[in-house]
């Protein structure tokens, strides 16, 4: 297997081109402003770092084609295909730094046939919902957190947009995010599975029966602490994936830190298509909270527990920070909150994992902190 560590570690030995080398992409990174090409050659895209070193990555424009047929691979499954007779007029809600992959990916699919608009989820919102209801997508895509804000503000009458197409991508959807989603728009929400290292991984398609594995593009196992792969409907500590069209920068079980749940073996879609079904992503192993149990010993509560309660918060968002012995819950604009019921729920939830449970305090804020690319995790270990 092969870390994000050992790959930095290493990269000029990983990299197959001798003109391809760290220092010089850094250089390039570092004053990086637009869509210029590394070396007038390489796409490069990084990650921002949240889970230890920044992780650098680049394609040929062989392998950028393969990156961006990806993602429009789960546009095509939903039926929001662009084509000389079909414009698709898009907005991205994600991050516009251009090192970012969704940056890159957007300004190549932007074109006659997808105008595209892009917005940073950074902005303050105001301007987003202006911008929004000026532009008035056919699609929508954005972080889950972002999706569920406009949501709200479509319901209250800030926002009127109808775009026929809203995908979900970079962050954990929840059921609620769903729901909402589907309240403000009549639209079910597509998830998308995507990362930097990989592109698309794994996508919806009109059935929401799960999401279908890119098993022709990246080799995905799910794998315990161990990297001893775990069976079809329980949660890997982490996945290693394998892309196959990678030759550039070859990652070979690759180590990623989320946590998924193939469908059982014997669950099919009614698309027909062959791929494997990924039945659910509880977010990476760095949300996965430890706490001491009832007998002493340190003990693992999965991000699927927390999503279980805060779900019922009716709010324009929540976030879970771990700090020591101690559990901070902020709540974006909430309606009705009950604070001490809330935490009485999280305590409840706590013990039935045989959890002592912590000090918890629940706090209101005006909106969840965001990362540099706009992200907002729904849980933060300290």
């Amino acid at each position: 297997m092969l870390t994000k560590q050992t790959l930095m570690d290493n990269f000029d030995r990983l990299a197959t081109r001798p003109e391809v080398r760290l220092a010089d992409v850094e250089a390039y990174l570092a004053i990086l402003r637009g869509t210029e090409l590394f070396q007038d050659r390489y796409y490069v895209s990084a990650t921002a770092g949240t889970t230890g070193r920044r992780g650098i990555f680049l394609w040929d424009f062989r392998e950028w084609v393969q990156v961006v047929s990806s993602y429009n691979r789960a546009f095509d499954w939903a039926g929001s295909t662009a084509g000389l007779t079909h414009r698709v007029k898009t907005a991205v809600v994600s991050s516009t730094n251009p090192s970012h992959q969704s940056a890159r990916v957007g300004a190549s699919i932007h074109s006659r046939w997808v105008p595209t608009l892009r917005i940073d989820s950074g902005d303050e919102l105001a301007s987003i919902v202006s911008r929004l209801n000026g532009w008035q997508p056919q699609m929508l895509i954005g972080y889950a957190s972002m999706l569920r804000l406009l949501a709200e503000e479509q319901l209250a009458g800030r926002l009127s947009i109808r775009p026929q197409f809203i995908f979900s991508a970079s962050e954990v959807l929840t059921d609620a995010t769903r729901r909402l989603a589907q309240a403000a728009w009549a639209r079910a929400p597509f998830n998308v599975y995507a990362a930097t290292e990989t592109s698309g991984i794994a996508a919806e398609c009109g059935h929401h029966t799960g999401m279908h594995l890119f098993e022709d593009l990246v080799i995905t196992e799910v794998v315990d602490t161990d990297n001893r792969r775990v069976p079809p409907g329980n949660y890997g500590a982490k996945v290693l994936v394998t892309v196959l069209f990678s030759r550039t920068l070859p990652l070979i079980r690759y180590e990623m830190s989320d946590s998924l749940q193939l469908a059982s073996a014997v669950q099919d879609c009614l698309c027909g298509r062959p791929y494997a079904l990924l039945s659910d992503i509880q977010g990476r192993e760095q949300e996965a909270l430890s706490f001491r149990a009832a007998d002493g010993q340190a003990r693992t509560v999965q991000p699927v527990v927390f999503h279980h309660v805060m779900d019922s918060v009716n709010a324009a968002g929540w976030q879970i920070r771990q700090d020591g012995n101690r559990l901070e819950v902020l709540v974006a604009e909430p309606r009705d909150l009950n604070a001490d019921g809330l935490a009485a729920a999280i305590r409840s939830a706590l013990t039935a994992q045989e959890i002592q449970p912590p000090e918890i305090a629940v706090r209101e804020v005006a909106a969840i902190p965001r990362t540099a690319l706009g992200k907002a995790p729904l849980i933060i270990r300290g």
